[in-house]
């Protein structure tokens, strides 16, 4: 970011199209007990930004700094979402490395207008850098506070693999974090959406493309190329509607919950529907493939498996008989193709270091938390969000969780066109700037005055065009081995 408020973000692996509509619903675990704050300040002096103090790079990582005319007190410090390590498909445009203070232009000129200072950087490393992004955050916090001024209030925000290292720089840091935001999350953590994404590459392999090579990359390039492959057949198969390649792409959709709308389809005709899974299924290899190998090297090896997995309790009676219906006695065939396919097994140390280093939530939340998710997410699916919170509950049970927890969702229209795609609501981060916005000023006056986020204030908040709905609730993990 250039200048006191110049946004730039690349979508994290954009595989795939955008998204359609919204639909957002609270779902809490809970009030905070944490005191308010109760300090009203509205102008806190501050140290002036200049481009020698408040841009820069703090160990190897490009950091920026945006205050405000009239600071309020409260410092945003964000967290950008995943970066390649290496140019990748499909149009292998040079990587980002550049300083990010907030999600868009638009977004970081409303909240600099409302008062809010805001910080970011880029990281050490791109790729699943969730250490280097912590570290990134801890910097900055530091930095800030010996250099412009000692904060009010710090809340923590950011985007995909940034909302994982959000969720992990709150849960280790409750001395100098008020409040936590994570937005479109890899929540779940590393090895669960690891262990997904393998699920979904096992599920082509076995079914469409037998030469797909699941792990251990000799290359970088090589596993680009498997995933060109593996796509190629892939969007083959779904136009084999009589040879039931189209049942198999639906079939290795729903074990994976990808959903049936993206940022460019909308999934109201079948048509649409095939298209959108096709879409959704190239995002997620993508993580299989490409991402896959930038992780593996990181880890010291593989640290995903699926040696336990029984694929046949994914599909549910209802997929099924859509499924049959497509091609009959398809779903038996598949379900026994799984089954005796070449299972793979993880890497121990390999696993071991990601749960360490890649972004493993407790759900131990001291703060209060807002997050929020597009239902339909082709890349970091929503059930992210189920995932922490049966975390958050097993820790409140404990009494280790002592704050609350507000999940947001959005959801997309039921039909928009291909050539604007969807608004908000599917496909990856796709939020409306005002709903970015409203998480932040609910978070704040949560943490500054006391004033818990509850269903009218989040509707009041996000406006009729962001189509608030109390009622969304995403369904479980896909898988229940974890």
């Amino acid at each position: 970011m250039r200048g006191s408020s110049t946004v730039s973000r690349r979508p994290l692996l954009a595989v795939s199209a955008s998204l359609a509509a919204l639909l957002l619903a609270a779902c809490s675990g809970g009030g905070s007990s944490v005191p308010p704050q109760r300090d009203l300040s509205t102008d806190v002096p501050f140290t002036a930004c200049t481009p020698q103090l408040c841009e820069g790079s703090i160990d190897g990582a490009a950091f920026q700094i945006a205050m405000p005319k009239t600071w309020n007190g409260t410092l945003l410090i964000y967290s950008h979402g995943y970066r390649y390590a290496q140019p990748a498909p499909p149009d292998f445009s040079p990587v980002e490395t550049s300083a990010q203070a907030a999600s868009d232009e638009k977004t970081a000129t409303t909240l600099l207008s409302q008062g809010f200072a805001l910080a970011g950087s880029a990281y050490a490393s791109n790729g699943w850098a969730v250490s280097d992004g912590v570290a990134a955050a801890e910097g900055l916090h530091d930095y800030f506070a010996k250099n412009i001024a000692q904060p009010k209030r710090v809340l923590v925000w950011g985007d995909s693999l940034g909302g994982l290292i959000t969720q992990v720089v709150a849960e280790k840091h409750p001395e100098w974090v008020d409040g936590a935001a994570p937005l479109c999350g890899a929540v779940a953590g590393v090895v669960p959406n690891m262990n997904l994404a393998l699920d979904l590459s096992y599920a082509v392999k076995t079914l469409i493309y037998p030469d797909l090579k699941l792990t251990g990359y000799a290359s970088y390039e090589e596993a680009v190329t498997n995933w060109t492959e593996a796509m190629k057949r892939v969007v083959a198969a779904a136009q084999d509607t009589a040879g039931g390649g189209t049942a198999k792409v639906l079939y290795i959709a729903d074990l994976v919950d990808a959903p049936s709308q993206t940022r460019t389809y909308d999934g109201a005709s079948v048509e649409s529907k095939v298209k959108a899974t096709v879409e959704a299924l190239a995002t997620g290899l993508g993580y299989a493939t490409f991402a896959r190998y930038d992780l593996e090297k990181r880890f010291g090896g593989n640290p995903s498996g699926n040696e336990d997995v029984d694929y046949a309790k994914r599909i549910s009676e209802s997929e099924a008989a859509l499924l049959d219906a497509v091609t009959p006695g398809a779903v038996a065939r598949f379900d026994a193709l799984m089954a005796s396919g070449q299972r793979v097994q993880a890497d121990p140390a390999a696993t071991a270091k990601a749960l360490a280093e890649g972004g493993d939530p407790k759900g131990t939340i001291t703060r209060p938390e807002i997050t929020m998710h597009t239902a339909a997410d082709p890349l970091v699916i929503v059930q992210n969000e189920t995932f922490l919170l049966d975390r958050y509950k097993a820790q409140q049970a404990e009494g280790a969780a002592t704050a609350g927890l507000v999940q947001l969702y959005t959801v997309a229209p039921t039909t928009y066109p291909e050539s604007t795609g969807a608004p908000y609501g599917a496909g990856h981060c796709n939020f409306t700037s005002q709903s970015r916005v409203a998480v932040i000023g609910l978070l704040n006056d949560w943490v500054q005055k006391g004033v818990y986020p509850g269903a009218t204030a989040i509707a009041t908040a996000m406006g009729d065009s962001s189509g608030y709905a109390a009622g969304f609730t995403p369904g479980p993990w896909p898988r229940t081995e974890q």
